[in-house]
């Protein structure tokens, strides 16, 4: 029988299809230190952003001869060694149709909090403060939207801002994307300097650096928001500090962090930043979509 680890947990419906089809599945959490002892013995390790699949473990999974297939449930990869466990013939996977519309509608959520102050205002009127005055906001209807990146979340985020009354810009390492005429294809330095909004649909590669860091926000508009629902580090969170302070950035909706869960108080504590805990995926709509799109990935492997 095929042992499944969902190491951070899986959609309940999803665990039970895979148990009818046929499979063991461990929906316990294991530590580092014990999941170095318990990757020994399962075919299959199922991975949120919490588990963190480095060389060591693969190494110990790859010496045992027993793991298979590692599944990130989710769209980015970065938690996994994609190039060692291919190295060692290890498959790696993701769910990258299923969590596109939850980010998407995450990213609006922010752009929406920022513009009126929603983000703040929830906090000051639990005060017992009543700053009408302050929180004098702006309508998102004919300002301009770039996208850093184009991949599927940020086509879903493109065509809700775009019903919006948003103009759409975009940039892509890939270049121009065919079927999406409607926006407006830039280059990275183009739509820097021209957006009233920037959010960004990128991975973080760590050779690279953060995409978004002094220079880039030198670069901006006075008063741009910045919405990151993408991955801790393409921002860099000094720089964006500073830019918040200054004005240059008006404001900054967040979902990811350099560190999780952050300690940077600056951050988390700053009037002009909407934050969340890294929820982009967190829906029961996505999570079942998830969910059945690992249960698919497992059953087309093994047959």
């Amino acid at each position: 029988m095929v042992r499944v680890l969902a190491n951070d947990g899986m959609d309940k419906a999803a665990a039970k299809l895979l148990e009818d089809a046929g499979y063991e599945v461990i929906l316990d959490h294991y530590p580092l230190d014990e999941l170095k002892e318990k990757i020994k013995e399962v075919d299959v390790l199922i991975v949120r952003s919490a588990t963190k699949v480095r060389e060591e473990l693969l190494n110990i999974a790859k010496e045992a001869g027993t793991l298979k297939l590692v599944i990130r449930a989710g769209v980015g990869v970065d938690n996994i060694d994609v190039a060692h466990a291919k190295e060692i013939g290890i498959e790696v996977r993701n769910t990258p149709n299923s969590s596109s519309d939850s980010v998407a509608e995450l990213a609006i959520a922010h752009m929406f909090a920022l513009a009126r102050h929603i983000h703040i205002s929830n906090v000051t009127m639990r005060n017992g403060e009543w700053n009408k005055k302050a929180y004098k906001g702006i309508e998102l209807a004919g300002k301009t939207l770039g996208l850093i990146g184009f991949g599927r979340i940020a086509r879903s985020t493109a065509k809700k801002a775009n019903a919006l009354g948003m103009n759409i810009i975009y940039t892509d390492l890939m270049g121009k994307a065919e079927g999406f005429d409607q926006f407006e294809y830039v280059s990275k330095e183009e739509l820097i300097q021209k957006s009233d909004v920037i959010t960004l649909h990128i991975p973080f590669i760590k050779e690279q650096g953060p995409a978004i860091a002094a220079k880039e926000f030198d670069m901006m508009k006075d008063g741009v928001f910045l919405i990151n629902c993408a991955r801790g580090g393409v921002v860099c969170e000094d720089s964006l500090l500073k830019a918040l302070d200054s004005g240059k950035v008006a404001a900054a909706g967040i979902d990811v962090f350099e560190e999780e869960p952050t300690k940077r108080e600056a951050l988390y504590t700053h009037p002009k930043v909407s934050m969340t805990p890294h929820i982009g995926a967190s829906t029961s709509e996505a999570q079942t979509r998830i969910g059945v799109e690992t249960v698919d990935t497992i059953i087309n492997f093994f047959k």
